[in-house]
């Protein structure tokens, strides 16, 4: 999630063994450097732009195909939590909010709500909307679908949202009423992603362990359909004729999602036509897209910050210098150019300006300018690790064959780690191995650093540093600041945007002070569309959004 900060900011255009010198000259290699350069700024910035919305469809369109980085862990939105889930469960499944492409909120499946008092919020539930399997969405259904993230059996992805909750009733034919412990903003504006989601009571019920699999598949009021599920292949959403909303009435008949690990051959799928469209395309694969005649590469807005989640602080990296060095020690310039291709810039916060919705004036000049920008220097960065009398300790490096990015930040990572006098290895692990860094401690074991392209799904940055609080659990390192926590729970109790954003500048500049996580870079959302289709908006509010609903033929 960039749109690029106002003029005035902007400085350029949602996760092997140890390496030597030759591994920092090979990385220097790939960034247009050599080792006696200079790292920034040594490779000119590709040229592109910003689309929000690409061309209306001519007209409705039978079918298409699109392809998918990897198979959704579920579908229960309960587990929801990353990019490969939500792209399907967007289009099938709604949240009483509706987060849109250019991260406002608007009514969902509920019509409104209010916020008589600090501690409630009451939400008035459409009237007239149907399940998949025919059945009427009521409050209810509503109730038992909020419910589940409360549950410890359950253990949802997304319970963090909901640590403030004290009760969730029906108060009326049509009104749901959420009691919290305490003033909670970020409740609400959480509505429009996962934690929102409306799920059928009765399939809940019926489905019990199989529900969100590729056997109990799901049921919900979205524009498509969830018909089948092929596990390492592909799923199948098919029109919902009945969908409540003709603004957002699906133009397809049928969309094919295809299950493709391997990046070059979701790249070849693309340039052949073989499928016509997918949203995160390798950055080492745009030039050729672009120049293929086959369609088109569309950069839109994005949420996403690029960061090194620092995940051991009983290591080397406890000492706050050590972590700075590191960071000194890396040509984040050099690093965007070879694992982005450098569309994107590099960045000191991590959080993009895209997420400050209402923010004022004055917190946008707080969270964003004269944070320490850690320049590349090694030599400073060689200081600090004596000061720190770190020399000779190692580091763990975890990466996956995901794709190019990882293996250039995770071989950037150790060569700097290596040039200032620490010992690197990198553990390469599979993509499944990858995911469960975020979900399980334990995989998380003798591991210092993994990367992460970590969105957020809401417009408000406290999202982010919610996250960073004591004992939460994406707080993968277990970093804690009495300051920071205080500073937090502040602005979580503060309704007014402008006013909370604010004290949560104060937070980010901690953050940026203390570093738990490295931030790298921000880059744009990218989509393929092939010459058959168009219509979408290139927004990483894919995640959420009905994205394939709008998609028709060219």
């Amino acid at each position: 999630m960039i749109p690029t900060r106002r003029t005035a900011r902007r400085s350029s255009v949602h996760r092997l063994g140890a390496l030597g010198a030759t591994g920092l000259v090979g990385v220097l290699v790939l960034s247009g450097c050599t080792p006696g350069e200079a790292g920034p700024d040594a490779t000119a910035a590709p040229d592109w732009e910003l689309t929000a919305q690409t061309a209306e469809p001519s007209g409705d369109i039978d079918s298409f195909t699109w392809v998918s980085y990897s198979e959704p862990y579920s579908l229960d939105y309960a587990y929801a939590f990353d990019y490969a889930d939500n792209q399907v469960l967007s289009n099938v499944c709604e949240s009483l909010l509706r987060l849109n492409p250019d991260y406002t909120l608007s009514p969902g499946l509920a019509e409104s709500f209010e916020h008589p008092t600090p501690d409630t919020w009451v939400y008035t539930i459409r009237d007239g909307v149907t399940f998949h399997d025919g059945t009427l969405l009521t409050a209810a259904d509503v109730v038992t679908s909020m419910g589940r993230h409360l549950d410890p059996e359950v253990g949802s992805s997304w319970y963090s949202v909901y640590q403030n909750v004290a009760g969730i009733e029906q108060t009326g034919e049509r009104q749901v009423t959420v009691t919290m412990t305490r003033p909670d903003s970020q409740f609400n504006l959480a509505m429009g992603g996962s934690a929102g989601v409306v799920e059928s009571a009765a399939t809940l019920a019926e489905k019990g362990a199989d529900y969100g699999n590729s056997t109990g598949l799901v049921n919900c009021t979205g524009p498509f359909a969830l018909t089948a599920w092929t596990s390492g292949e592909s799923v199948t959403l098919t029109r919902y004729d009945d969908y409540w909303d003709e603004s957002l009435r699906a133009r397809s008949g049928e969309v094919e999602i295809l299950f493709m690990t391997d990046p070059n051959a979701r790249v070849n799928a693309l340039k052949s036509g073989e499928v016509d469209g997918g949203w995160m395309i390798p950055p080492d694969a745009i030039a050729q897209l672009r120049g293929s005649g086959r369609g088109e590469v569309y950069f839109g807005l994005n949420t996403a910050v690029g960061s090194l989640i620092v995940s051991d602080l009983e290591g080397p990296l406890g000492d706050e210098r050590v972590r700075e060095a590191l960071l000194m020690a890396m040509d984040r310039q050099g690093i965007l150019d070879a694992a982005a291709q450098g569309y994107g810039e590099v960045t000191n916060a991590l959080t993009t300006e895209s997420v400050w919705v209402g923010a004022s004036e004055a917190a946008l000049d707080e969270a964003f300018d004269g944070l320490a920008e850690y320049p590349y220097d090694l030599e400073g960065a060689k200081k600090l690790i004596d000061d720190a009398g770190a020399a000779g300790e190692e580091i763990v490096i975890a990466t996956a064959p995901l794709g190019n990015d990882f293996a250039v930040i995770s071989q950037g990572a150790a060569a700097a780690a290596q040039a200032i006098g620490l010992k690197a290895t990198i553990q390469t692990v599979s993509p499944s191995a990858y995911t469960a860094l975020f979900s399980d401690p334990t995989a998380r074991d003798g591991v210092d650093l993994f990367y992460t392209s970590w969105y957020l799904s809401s417009p408000d940055p406290l999202e982010m540093y919610g996250v960073l609080r004591t004992g939460e659990f994406s707080n993968y390192g277990g970093w804690s600041d009495p300051d920071f926590d205080a500073l937090v729970e502040e602005a979580v109790a503060i309704d007014d945007p402008a006013q909370r954003s604010e004290v949560t500048a104060q937070a980010q500049r901690i953050a940026n002070a203390q570093l738990p996580w490295l931030p790298l870079f921000e880059g744009p959302m990218t989509v393929f569309l092939g010459e058959r289709v168009t219509g979408v908006a290139p927004s990483v509010a894919f995640l959420y959004y009905p994205w394939a609903a709008t998609i028709g033929s060219r």
